[in-house]
């Protein structure tokens, strides 16, 4: 048994690094400078090479930080400030609503925002994790920016259905990038 769960191990670490370096390559990751990314639980794809890529490459990362009903994205400066960052009751790093931090709609908005999620299609369609967070901070800043930002999500393979039940609150996103083609 300790032998397949360390080959399960293997490829789900091999598609996350094949994921974030399909990412970084898109014509729409290199062209962006502020960028929003999602910090990463145990059963998604992990952000932590994207974000590592980010800082080296002089990008600006904007994270989500969870208030009651409400998101934003706020600004996170380096792999150091990352790691200091608490732990939620849910068991995810966030900056605390009590630290002042800048906020990706007070200066200068979004170019990208890279989302996590449950399920998806190939047309666009994700099934988050049930309380609109993403939908509605991502319908708010369209009305606030002059441009629209570009919306990819990064998924397994094995996320991707058919379709999946939305409505007209749901967000439709640019892309779905996944391990397979």
């Amino acid at each position: 048994m300790f032998g397949k769960e360390i080959l399960f191990l293997y490829q789900v670490l091999g598609k996350c690094k094949f994921l974030a370096s399909l990412l970084v390559s898109l014509p729409q990751y290199k062209a962006s400078h502020r960028i929003s990314l999602y910090l990463s639980i145990p059963n998604e794809v992990d952000t932590i090479p994207i974000l590592k890529d980010m800082f080296a490459k002089g990008k600006e990362a904007f994270v989500p930080r969870y208030h009651g009903q409400k998101m934003e994205m706020v600004k996170i400066n380096s792999m150091e400030d990352y790691h200091k960052l608490p732990l939620t009751k849910w068991n995810i790093k966030q900056p605390s609503v009590n630290e002042i931090r800048e906020n990706a709609l007070d200066n200068g908005g979004l170019d990208l925002v890279i989302l996590p999620g449950m399920a998806f299609t190939k047309n666009g369609k994700r099934l988050g994790h049930g309380m609109g967070y993403y939908d509605k901070y991502l319908h708010m800043i369209t009305r606030c920016q002059n441009k629209k930002p570009y919306t990819i999500a990064v998924a397994f393979n094995e996320q991707l259905h058919e379709d999946i039940p939305t409505n007209e609150q749901d967000f439709i996103l640019d892309a779905i990038l996944t391990d397979k083609f």
